[in-house]
């Protein structure tokens, strides 16, 4: 099965290139819950300062409604020079536990005729999280005042989450459509978080013409020109194994095959994959390097440094 699995990174291609670029990271970090990192943010900026990676992902907030400040990030930069941090928001879901959320918009995890227009079902594999119009302008107004608090307290930059959303929607009731097309704005879905993501890029660019957008998943969205143009870096999760199991050679084949648009265009993809066994971990190191990824091996829930190369 291993020997199997291996033949399929013939498709690989290289992105060694990358590593003549100065900006482009050898190594990342991906943190949404600090408080688990460290008991207190000092502990958490101090762990974070000596962790020697190069780019650092973390949630907007160090825990609940503690936010990361000005000083907490410069002090986190210094410790390695030309050190990036980044901001994480989920731009393709709500969050129940974000600032802007409101306790009567849903009831025993159902919407109620409080909840705005743009608010969907509950996501069934993370409770809390609920499917967005995410077109839709009351919702981008919300996500682009988090854009401007995020760059405002001294982010380098921001991950963007659930990029992959148009996913949802392209999934009809009996079959599933790429480039479906989104009744509401008479484009396809797929250019409907093109649109999305861009309107993100130039309000934080706005802020900082230096900063850095980095979506996660949806690598469909390397067949448009203008989303490669604006995007800094790719994040894919999950590209050669889930948890421990391998991930179909389909799903592998495809998500390469986006990706070589990113290589031409040299920008660096950051793997996150999540296997617990060192068999596993072992195998998404080399496949990743194999690939010229750059990886990070850690805990799905985002509590832990993990391990990171390139």
């Amino acid at each position: 099965m291993k020997d199997l699995y291996l033949k399929v990174a013939v498709l690989t291609f290289t992105l060694a290139h990358f590593a003549c670029a100065e900006s482009n990271p050898a190594s990342f970090a991906y943190i949404l819950q600090a408080d688990s990192l460290a008991k207190t943010k000092p502990a958490a900026v101090a762990k974070l300062k000596e962790s020697g990676r190069d780019w650092i992902v973390l949630d907007a907030a160090f825990a609940g409604d503690t936010p990361w400040d000005q000083a907490d990030l410069d002090a986190i930069r210094i410790g390695k020079a030309e050190r990036k941090v980044v901001a994480y928001l989920s731009i393709g879901e709500a969050e129940d536990y974000r600032p802007y959320w409101q306790s009567e918009w849903v009831s025993n995890g159902k919407r109620t005729a409080a909840a705005p227009v743009w608010l969907g079902i509950e996501n069934p594999e993370w409770k809390g999280n609920y499917r967005v119009k995410y077109w839709n302008t009351e919702w981008q107004k919300l996500m682009l005042a988090a854009i401007d608090d995020t760059m405002a307290r001294g982010f380098d930059g921001v991950y963007l989450d659930i990029v992959d959303g148009f996913q949802t929607y392209e999934q009809g009731d009996d079959d599933y459509l790429d480039e479906r097309i989104n009744p509401e704005t008479k484009q396809t879905y797929r250019r409907d978080m093109v649109d999305w993501v861009k309107a993100i890029a130039a309000r934080a660019h706005a802020k900082d013409p230096s900063a850095l957008v980095i979506p996660q998943n949806g690598s469909q969205l390397a067949a448009h020109k203008d989303f490669v143009e604006v995007i800094s870096a790719q994040g894919i999760e999950d590209l050669f194994t889930n948890g421990n199991k391998l991930q179909p050679t389909s799903h592998t084949d495809e998500i390469l095959g986006h990706l070589k648009t990113l290589a031409s265009a040299k920008k660096p993809v950051l793997l996150i994959e999540y296997p617990k066994t060192p068999e596993r971990q072992a195998l998404s190191k080399k496949l990743a390097k194999e690939n010229g990824l750059v990886w990070l091996v850690t805990d799905r829930q985002l509590k832990t440094l993990g391990e990171s190369g390139k």
